[in-house]
């Protein structure tokens, strides 16, 4: 296998965890509220889903507690942002670091374990075309995570309960004066967001790379809520924004495989570079920023 096939066979693998955590942080923003925790949500649905896996419970069930866990880690969060309206960043970062000591905690004893991940489904004839052939050969989570990304574009674009979400993002006061709970809709956003979080996790740590390290997740929260911007809320582009970190996150690999002379370290740091370039790039287009941003995101509302 060359580079490029190495890197197209593992690129939406790769991808999953960013584009899980990203989708849920984008439903979370639309609704106006802004949560940095998104890192520690991660890790703790890392864990838990690795206990769960490790001591023979399945995958599935794995899942449901790692997204179980998110939620709950996300819902400290909305108590303390909503209320009792504290600053969304502060409380975002302190959750953040809860989650990943919580994570430090439960794993402890797990540390350098490994567990069983799963199989590779091949998609007929599409998988037997040459190189291309490889991005259809995936677990079956990969495939469940492409019709989320659909499920939320179509929820969007097209449904009444897209629409209150992104009323409630760019004027809670107004959609609070046609009768609409903002802080309620909020909530359920913020555990929404923190469910894909631990999905994200899960996947992490008992698919992607079945084992449990303490601080595996290495960032991944960050640039999820990097692709939000990277992404200007938009569901497609954040899709395509974690493809190309994902492919980006495979170069180390590639490169030490084709014996290219650069330092490891710096191949593998290259995930964020790229996210602060990008975001430079995008920062500075602010008529893109202002077209499809949130209007109130990070704002208090009160009734």
């Amino acid at each position: 296998m060359n580079a490029i096939e190495f890197i197209l066979s593992g690129m939406l693998a790769a991808a999953t965890p960013f584009l899980l955590a990203a989708l849920g942080e984008l439903v979370v923003e639309r609704a106006g509220v802004l949560n940095l925790g998104v890192e520690g949500m991660m890790a703790l649905g890392a864990v838990i889903a690795f206990i769960v896996v490790y001591h023979g419970g399945g995958h599935a069930l794995a899942f449901i507690v790692a997204g179980i866990a998110g939620a709950l880690l996300s819902l400290v969060f909305a108590l303390v942002a909503l209320g009792f309206r504290a600053n969304q960043v502060a409380t975002g970062l302190a959750i953040g670091i809860l989650g990943q000591g919580l994570s430090a905690l439960f794993g402890k004893t797990y540390e350098s374990l490994t567990v069983k991940g799963l199989p590779k489904l091949a998609f007929p004839w599409l998988s037997d075309i040459p190189v291309l052939g490889k991005l259809f050969v995936q677990d079956v989570v990969v495939w469940l995570s492409l019709l989320v990304t659909l499920a939320i574009w179509a929820a969007f674009a097209y449904t009444k309960v897209g629409l209150v979400i992104r009323a409630i993002g760019e004027n809670p006061k107004a959609a609070h004066a046609i009768g609409y709970p903002v802080i309620a809709i909020r909530v359920a956003a913020i555990a929404f967001g923190g469910m894909m979080a631990g999905f994200a996790g899960a996947y992490a740590a008992a698919v992607y790379t079945p084992l449990w390290a303490d601080g595996m997740i290495a960032g991944r929260g960050w640039i999820a809520i990097a692709l939000v911007v990277f992404g200007t809320w938009l569901t497609g582009r954040i899709f395509i924004g974690a493809c190309l970190f994902g492919a980006v996150s495979l170069m180390s690999l590639a490169g030490q495989a084709i014996g290219l002379d650069v330092p490891s370290q710096l191949l593998s740091s290259l995930p964020y570079i790229v996210t602060i370039v990008v975001l430079g790039i995008i920062s500075a287009d602010r008529r893109l920023l202002k077209l499809n941003g949130v209007a109130s995101l990070g704002e208090p509302f009160q009734r």
